[in-house]
């Protein structure tokens, strides 16, 4: 589903921000009004369904926000953070609504954390190496905006059936 930018001018935070949360709506309208069944159906091999890209999207905040910028530990993160397919895993008493309510809360989240760091703040990443907060923001755009993609294509599969 494509969504028109909200934002076009202002400050390179302000777009950047903008530009994330858009995507992230975005992949969240792909699972939006699906049924229970259809958001789960694979039409793929691998675990990608509508429903589990936004449980990954979570995931993958989690992991930059939670852990890395705010350096919490695994038990102090508010849900599953660990990466790869697992992050693709949706328990069969989670609902569409409960997953994107989750990954609602997870966004939010990211947005209080990120408030309190400027763009050039840096971490180290285990896997990256040194990177900054206009890095995350960056990389969180490539990473939704692809998704959304495999979303926007399942969605229409769906569709068609």
């Amino acid at each position: 589903m494509y969504v028109l930018p909200e934002k076009t001018t202002g400050s390179e935070r302000e777009l950047l921000e903008a530009m994330l949360d858009r995507n992230r709506r975005a992949l969240v309208d792909n699972a939006r009004g699906l049924s229970e069944a259809d958001a789960r159906r694979r039409l793929v091999p691998s675990l990608t369904t509508p429903i589990a890209l936004v449980k990954h999207a979570a995931v993958a905040e989690r992991r930059w926000f939670q852990w890395l910028i705010a350096g919490l530990g695994e038990a102090e993160i508010d849900g599953p953070s660990t990466p790869g397919d697992p992050s693709f895993a949706v328990a069969d008493d989670e609902t569409v609504d409960d997953v994107i309510a989750e990954y609602e809360r997870t966004s939010a989240r990211s947005r209080e954390i990120a408030a309190g760091f400027s763009l050039d703040d840096r971490w180290t990443h285990p896997a990256v190496g040194e990177v900054t907060l206009r890095f995350v923001y960056l990389f969180l755009i490539e990473e939704l905006a692809r998704h959304t993609g495999h979303g926007d294509i399942l969605r229409e599969q769906l569709s068609a059936r």
